[in-house]
């Protein structure tokens, strides 16, 4: 909503992962899955900081450049963190009481691992390749 009251570009990696979050959460509520709770909880915490950030910038405030970097550092983090939830469920799927399905494992490690690489890819062209802008505390996704 910030993006679209502001007249800025849905980027792709906004649609792509929005899209497949949703599909996957349909995917994975109907078997309720061990792992949705963390992620459901990393999701809450890195969007707080993100629409904190949005509202912030909305209201015409100035927010520098590095809370931005954070951010996107922070969703990078989610993503290393998520894989590393599918890894343990899928070590405990049958060693403990970890209900959950190769099936989903694949799925969410897929998933988690395309937002790795686009936030990845993110944030090396917003903050620190050649064509990111040196002076401006805007964060396009």
């Amino acid at each position: 909503m910030f993006i679209i009251l502001r007249k800025q570009p849905l980027i792709f990696l906004h649609w792509y992962h929005h899209i497949t979050v949703l599909l996957y959460s349909w995917y994975s509520y109907k078997d309720q899955v061990a792992g949705g709770g963390w992620f459901m909880t990393m999701n809450y915490v890195v969007h707080s900081f993100m629409y904190t950030y949005y509202a912030a910038r909305a209201a015409g405030l100035r927010v520098p450049r590095p809370c931005a970097m954070i951010i996107t550092a922070t969703q990078i983090l989610q993503m290393v963190m998520g894989l590393a939830v599918l890894g343990l469920v899928y070590l405990w799927m049958h060693e403990v009481r970890c209900p959950s399905h190769v099936d989903n494992v694949a799925w969410g490690a897929l998933m988690y691992l395309s937002y790795l690489v686009l936030f990845a890819v993110f944030f090396y062209r917003s903050y620190l390749g050649s064509s990111a802008p040196r002076n401006k505390g805007a964060k396009a996704e």
